[in-house]
């Protein structure tokens, strides 16, 4: 077994494999390279850039894994009524979240309104509403997982674990013949032990208020958003793990049930069929499919 290292959309990523090519740490990076290239809203040479700069109401040809990532996303908003939101990209740059760096100050209150990012499947093209800007980093991340590990097991590599920023794909097993096993993230100061995960051919995402923020007179605000008000989420859910086949999947649902409170966030991922652990102050919530799974 290899191990590889690397950065990219900002953060760190690594790769534990199993007789790996001898340029697999050049194609997983190639991988992420074209997620920052037609995702990033930080790469001012981005198509997302490119697209968020372009007349509101005109239509924008994009890339198939462009597409592929913005029907995903249209459709956790829709399955979540909302709480998913890839259109705030204008909320999230005035607090600081966004190409435009950091911010000292709380921004006045904007009044939510109308705010939509719609996708053409037949023609391969968006176009966003007055006032959208589109956003996907909560879930291009785990997309871009997906993608290096597609290229991997295209190579012929089978079996590895894939991680970048916390986001992790599992496939094959070890050459122990074990899976391999990862804890889920838990949030600071809380006192839960981690959950032990076997990652074979699956992914898991961790949302968390955590993460990301800043604090002004003593108040922390969250780079999480509550589509409803148009500001950082005020909620007990300090973290929400969500298991997947496909990383990207359980990146955008994190971060989709991360908005709601623990009991809503439960009954959703129900609904869905979702594996997802919800940590709320000092509690954990668990979904059925969750629990199926300790079986």
């Amino acid at each position: 077994m290899q191990s590889f290292a690397g950065e990219a959309m900002g953060t760190s990523w690594s790769l534990h494999a199993v007789s790996p090519l001898a340029d697999a740490a050049a194609g997983v990076q190639a991988a992420f390279d074209r997620v920052v290239a037609q995702m990033s809203q930080w790469e001012p040479k981005s198509d997302l850039s490119r697209f968020n700069r372009a007349p509101a109401g005109e239509w924008y040809a994009i890339l198939p894994e462009f597409a592929h990532v913005v029907s995903a996303a249209l459709a956790i908003a829709e399955s979540s009524d909302g709480a998913f939101d890839p259109a705030l990209g204008e909320l999230t740059e005035r607090w600081g979240f966004g190409g435009g760096g950091p911010v000292d100050i709380v921004p006045d209150d904007t009044p939510p309104r109308n705010r939509t990012i719609e996708y053409d499947a037949s023609g391969s093209r968006i176009r966003r509403s007055e006032g959208a800007a589109l956003d996907l980093s909560g879930i291009a991340k785990g997309y871009g997982v997906d993608l290096a590990a597609e290229w991997l097991l295209g190579q012929g590599v089978r079996h590895f674990l894939l991680e970048l920023g916390g986001e992790l794909r599992g496939e094959g097993i070890r050459p122990d013949g074990q899976p391999w096993w990862v804890d889920v993230e838990m949030p600071p100061a809380v006192s839960i032990p981690p959950w032990r995960i076997a990652l074979h051919d699956l992914s898991v995402a961790t949302s968390g208020n955590y993460r990301r923020g800043f604090s002004v007179e003593g108040r922390y605000y969250s780079h999480s958003f509550d589509p409803a008000t148009g500001r950082p989420i005020v909620s007990s859910v300090s973290s929400v793990t969500v298991l997947h086949r496909d990383c990207m999947m359980a990146d955008g649902w994190a971060t989709a049930l991360t908005v709601l409170g623990p009991e809503k966030s439960i009954a959703l991922a129900d609904a869905e069929g979702l594996a997802a652990c919800v940590v709320a102050g000092d509690r954990e919530y668990i979904s059925r499919a969750w629990r199926a799974m300790l079986d």
